[in-house]
């Protein structure tokens, strides 16, 4: 099939997979979301003893051994062991007639820093030719994609993608249009990511990005929109989510559980770490989503705010709604799910597109926890508890708008529909 004759195919989303601190399967984390339940804990595995920063979400239980072999799991980075489980929960009962036309796609902002810092440390201690080869062979932001690729016979495009913590969306809204565009049937778009080692946090902490203390009360640091919130909360995990054209998947007989209808970026060019004030480049993201979508801001039945908890960050999305939805904004619900998650940074587009697409199917927006003093009052920030929709003479739920924007001042948003 030629790029002319698909041109405009419908992209829908087959599969979703997850591995995160609120659960180690797409339902699991979706039920402790929507119930409120904080995946954020003070630090198992990492020693903060010295930091600022006490919490964090970290993935528990999790054993890599029943996703690889040893020796896969020796030479593989955390971020990866984690896209591996997610990718094959997304993609059970996945099976496409041409290998050519499915892609796969790793988004990621750091990569493989565990392993890259591991192997610093054999360097130093006993030499080069005690680093360990997975270093080169998996050690950059495609080590992932080009893992999967093999052990699905994925032979269309793989690539790592990084874009901070607009990677996830990043990526989907790039399988959107290698769809829509009739490059490929499938594309599995994993987001992943795992910098909760005493670098990053010491350095995030440094920055002042991260909320310090809440040793004794973990579970209250991220604090979306909350006039006393001090800075996001530091997660891993990784979230897989498959997308085809949508003749390709009935043509297969799956079930489709949306579509990814529209999708926005832009750049602000305006500081290394804060958000551009005004909110513009968040708003021409949004509103080129919505555009790309044939969407108007009156057809938004929701927004999944990137919401990190930082002064900077809620202040800047909050103008950048006002933007796009003007008088009407009062009207659309709010809620970022990083208030129970905490922030999966490159992995939380294709986290945040994945709840989304679960309060579509099921008709019920996630709360955002921890909100008992809104410094927005000209949003609807669904708190506290979670809210049903299509019952008691209230709309059904049928398009959510979902926001993500990182340091270096990327700005991605996409649009999913129900269908």
């Amino acid at each position: 099939m030629s790029s002319a004759t698909a041109h405009c195919a419908r992209a829908v989303i087959t599969g979703l997979g997850a591995v995160t601190p609120n659960g180690l399967d797409m339902r699991s984390t979706w039920d402790s979301v929507v119930n409120g339940r904080s995946g954020i804990r003070a630090f198992d595995s990492v020693d903060v003893s010295d930091l600022a920063v006490k919490v964090g979400g970290e993935v528990r239980g999790f054993d890599a051994l029943a996703h690889v072999s040893r020796t896969d799991a020796r030479r593989l980075d955390r971020h990866a062991l984690y896209a591996i489980a997610a990718a094959a929960e997304a993609l059970e009962g996945f099976a496409t007639p041409d290998p050519a036309r499915f892609a796969i796609t790793a988004a990621t902002g750091s990569g493989a820093v565990s392993l890259t810092q591991d192997a610093v440390r054999a360097l130093d201690a006993q030499g080069p030719r005690r680093v360990p080869p997975g270093v080169v062979l998996y050690g950059g932001a495609d080590g992932a994609a080009a893992y999967l690729s093999q052990r699905y016979g994925a032979r269309g495009a793989s690539a790592g993608t990084s874009a901070t913590c607009a990677s996830g969306t990043v990526g989907l809204g790039d399988a959107l249009r290698t769809i829509r565009h009739g490059y490929a049937d499938a594309v599995l778009v994993v987001g992943a990511e795992d910098c909760l080692n005493r670098v990053n946090l010491g350095v995030n902490a440094t920055l002042g990005s991260l909320a310090a203390g809440f040793a004794d009360e973990p579970a209250r640091a991220s604090r979306p929109f909350d006039r006393a919130r001090s800075g996001f909360v530091m997660s891993a995990g990784a979230v897989a989510v498959l997308v085809e054209s949508e003749a390709h998947a009935r043509r297969r007989g799956a079930d489709v559980l949306g579509e990814l209808a529209g999708y926005g970026v832009t750049s602000d060019a305006f500081h290394a770490t804060a958000p551009r004030p005004d909110g513009s480049g968040a708003a021409a993201a949004m509103q080129a989503a919505l555009d790309d979508a044939r969407l108007s801001p009156a057809d938004v039945g929701h927004v999944n705010a990137h919401g990190t908890g930082t002064p900077l960050n809620d202040a800047m999305e909050t103008r950048a709604l006002e933007t796009v939805f003007g008088s009407s904004l009062a009207a659309v619900p709010v809620t970022s799910t990083k208030s129970t998650t905490g922030h999966l940074l490159g992995a939380a587009g294709t986290l945040e597109a994945a709840l989304s697409l679960m309060a579509l199917r099921e008709q019920v927006i996630p709360p955002t926890i921890n909100l008992d003093d809104l410094e927005f009052p000209q949003l609807d920030v669904v708190a506290h508890e979670a809210r049903e929709t299509g019952t008691g003479g209230t709309a059904r739920l049928r398009t959510v708008l979902s926001n993500s924007f990182g340091f270096g001042g990327h700005n991605a948003a996409i649009v999913l529909r129900a269908l």
